[in-house]
């Protein structure tokens, strides 16, 4: 009986689902990643109003973080170093707590406000206004570049806290609109373009240095309004430096009126002045604001409560006074004292010349007998006796000099001589 060959059973193949792939960390993952870090490092962790979360899931985080990535071009090293520095200056200037704090309205008053706008659709436009027409005295304004950055950095705080950031629920689409901006209208109505103020340039530079570390991305367009016709060519310029992104969102006009044609969705709402039919522009928030006749008033009703107190404190203060002035008047019977001191430092110097002729006398015996010894010691008495004797240089008559023998009385001579010479 023959077998047939039965090829072997192959086992079957088993299919292993392949792994799905790791999606490749982006920008914003990476720069998550290292937040923790850069707040250590900047010891500050608030950015705008929102307390930012290592959490990739905290939404008003990831708008924050995607906004210094987008002001950087998607650079990661550069937007970890913008934020670091945005929050290290955001720790020594505490910008949240400038929103509260009263300026001088002399200096400030009428230059700056934020309005809140909304469109057909339900959406909301904030908008921030400078109108440096309204400036008084440019030194007292710009003069004090600290002061002014504080105002402006107030002034950009209120309208960031418009925004509500913290209320935000999801990250800002990749390559998508960000619509947690604002808008800015600079308003140059009676302001010379001619002279620029070396004040007014300083507080600009600075301004601009700040603003573009510490609030990238919060404008969504800037726009120059009732600007001279004849400065057109500054706008022109400002393309040989800018990058294309940027002049996109800078809008110089003659009037401000063609604003309204600009901002159409929100137009009806707009300040008549810049050609719409709502309130006027210094209707809308600001900073505080105290005068100078404000102040003395809340400071007068503290004056009688600090005289009142200081008056039983004033007598013991004046006894003082006078307790030290007592000697004053005790210096009369001392003065004869200090007339009579000449004549008992003359009386002084007396003895002082007699020691001076005493001195010689008892040191020539002392010596001749010192030489008379000599030849009866042994040899090594007498040299120690010779290296006395060195040490004491002799003059011609084998006496000490005068000189050496007693150095403090010759201090003496030489403050006595100019005495003796007179």
């Amino acid at each position: 009986m023959s077998t047939e060959n039965v090829p072997a059973a192959t086992p079957e193949k088993v299919e292993q689902a392949e792994a799905p792939a790791l999606a490749p960390e982006t920008p914003l993952a990476k720069f998550t990643a290292r937040l923790a870090d850069i707040i250590k490092e900047s010891a500050h962790s608030e950015m705008w109003g929102v307390e930012l979360s290592t959490d990739a899931s905290h939404a008003p985080t990831q708008v924050v973080l995607q906004k210094f990535l987008r002001a950087n071009n998607g650079d990661l090293a550069g937007a970890e170093k913008q934020l670091a520095a945005a929050l290290v200056w955001r720790e020594k200037w505490q910008p949240t707590k400038l929103v509260s704090e009263a300026f001088n309205k002399d200096k400030f008053g009428g230059l700056g406000f934020v309005t809140k706008h909304k469109d057909e659709a339900g959406n909301n436009t904030v908008i921030t206004w400078n109108i440096y027409g309204s400036v008084k005295d440019n030194k007292a304004t710009f003069g004090d570049v600290t002061e002014f950055i504080k105002w402006r950095a107030a002034l950009m705080e209120l309208g960031v806290q418009q925004l509500h950031l913290n209320d935000i629920t999801e990250p800002l689409p990749e390559d998508g609109t960000d619509k947690h901006q604002m808008l800015q209208v600079h308003d140059y109505r009676s302001v010379s373009f001619f002279r620029m103020d070396p004040a007014v340039k300083a507080a600009s530079k600075e301004t601009i240095s700040v603003f573009s570390t510490a609030y990238p991305e919060l404008l969504a367009h800037k726009y120059f309004v009732n600007v001279p016709a004849i400065m057109g060519w500054m706008f022109g310029a400002m393309k040989l430096f800018l990058a294309p992104a940027t002049l996109k969102k800078f809008h110089p006009m003659t009037s401000g009126t063609t604003l309204s044609t600009e901002l159409k969705s929100i137009a009806p709402s707009l300040p008549q002045e810049y050609g719409g039919s709502g309130s006027p522009v210094q209707e809308g928030l600001t900073v505080t604001l105290v005068d100078a006749t404000e102040a003395a008033k809340v400071e007068a009703p503290v004056e009688p409560k600090s005289e009142a107190v200081a008056a039983p404190v004033e007598a013991p203060a004046q006894a003082t006074e006078t307790a030290v002035a007592e000697p004053q008047t005790l210096d009369l019977p001392v003065r004869p004292k200090e007339e009579e001191a000449p004549a008992e430092a003359k009386k002084e110097e007396v003895p002082v010349e007699a020691k001076k002729e005493e001195v010689p006398a008892p040191v020539e015996p002392e010596a001749k007998a010192e030489e008379a010894k000599a030849p009866a010691e042994e040899e090594a008495k007498q040299e120690t006796e010779e290296k006395k004797t060195e040490e004491i240089p002799v003059a011609a008559d084998g006496a000490p000099k005068e000189a050496e023998a007693a150095p403090k009385e010759t201090e003496t001579a030489e403050t006595a001589q100019p005495e003796k010479s007179a």
